[in-house]
């Protein structure tokens, strides 16, 4: 057989069974793949902290710690969140199916594998998963605080904006139980409503708010999380020159002394965006320009 050229893939093998490795390792090589190998999930945790695979190959059934319990400690690493994992057991009734994908998994091959399969699922989990990792590339460049959740409540990836923001948080493990057990209850009730602000978080967190954005995968639910402080003086802007509340939002930050492309970043706007509301501003608080404006907005709020 002629050698494959290479195809740049790199798939990350585990398993304990010396000839299960052998077979797939001969296979997938043949196929221009690199292939890493791991005999036992501790072994598997080592790799990927050296290479991140393209796509992962996991044995359900191993002694030790198990292909399920191995999957649910890859996914929780924030470089590993994109990566499938296809499982390969012997095991093939439904609560096993049912435990793999729970567990992370994408995908449920029973043994023994048929190879033209296996590559044609790795083909079509590979390009799902490039293309979710460039939308979320996007999402980053664009920064947007935004986290997506699974149906548990739990994390499945976040933007670095969303990151900082919670590391900032005066309490994040409370913040973050919070979440998830907010989530969790509104995915069970489905209760869930593009564009819905996400309520309540406990009382003692009333300046963090979380927006339903959408379920925009399979078990994964997109949000976005606002904190503000502020939001009694905006409200308070709001009501004393009937502005409305993105009109509040834009003033206080006038007022704060933001300029009008840092004002766009904070609130997600295009700066043509912002100078359309101080228009509106302008001719509601009776002034010319964001000084007068900032002054009035100032003395409203001692």
């Amino acid at each position: 057989m002629s050698e494959a050229a290479p195809t740049g893939d790199i798939v990350l093998v585990v398993d304990d069974s010396p000839e299960a490795l052998g077979f797939l390792t001969r296979a997938l090589e043949e196929a221009g793949v690199t292939v890493l190998v791991a005999t036992s999930g501790d072994a598997a945790l080592n790799v990927v902290k050296e290479v991140t695979p393209d796509v992962i190959l996991m044995d359900g059934v191993m002694p030790g710690l198990d292909g399920f319990e191995t999957c649910k400690r890859l996914k929780a690493l924030s470089h590993l969140a994109h990566v499938p994992v296809i499982f390969m057991t012997a095991l093939s009734e439904t609560e096993h199916v049912v435990h793999a994908l729970e567990s992370g998994g994408v995908d449920f091959l029973t043994k023994p594998i048929d190879l033209e399969e296996l590559r044609a699922r790795m083909r079509v989990h590979l390009a799902n998963a490039r293309r979710a990792q460039s939308a979320q590339v996007a999402l980053d460049a664009a920064g947007r605080h935004l986290l997506a959740l699974d149906t548990a409540g739990e994390r499945r990836w976040m933007t670095p904006q969303a990151e900082k923001l919670l590391a900032n948080a005066p309490n994040r493990q409370t913040l973050e139980a919070a979440i998830t057990e907010t989530i969790r209850t509104r995915i069970e009730r489905a209760t869930l409503a593009a564009g819905a602000t996400i309520l309540p978080l406990p009382e003692r967190l009333p300046e963090f708010q979380l927006i339903y954005l959408g379920h925009v995968a399979e078990g994964e639910y997109l949000f976005r999380l606002i904190f503000e402080t502020s939001s009694g003086q905006q409200e308070t802007l709001r009501q004393h020159f009937d502005l409305t509340p993105r009109e509040a939002e834009v003033l206080f930050w006038i007022a704060r002394g933001k300029a009008n492309r840092d004002i766009a970043e904070l609130l997600e706007l295009s700066p043509r965006t912002v100078n359309k509301h101080l228009e509106q501003i302008y001719i509601k608080l009776a002034v010319e320009n964001r000084a007068s404006a900032a002054v009035k907005a100032m003395h409203v709020l001692g």
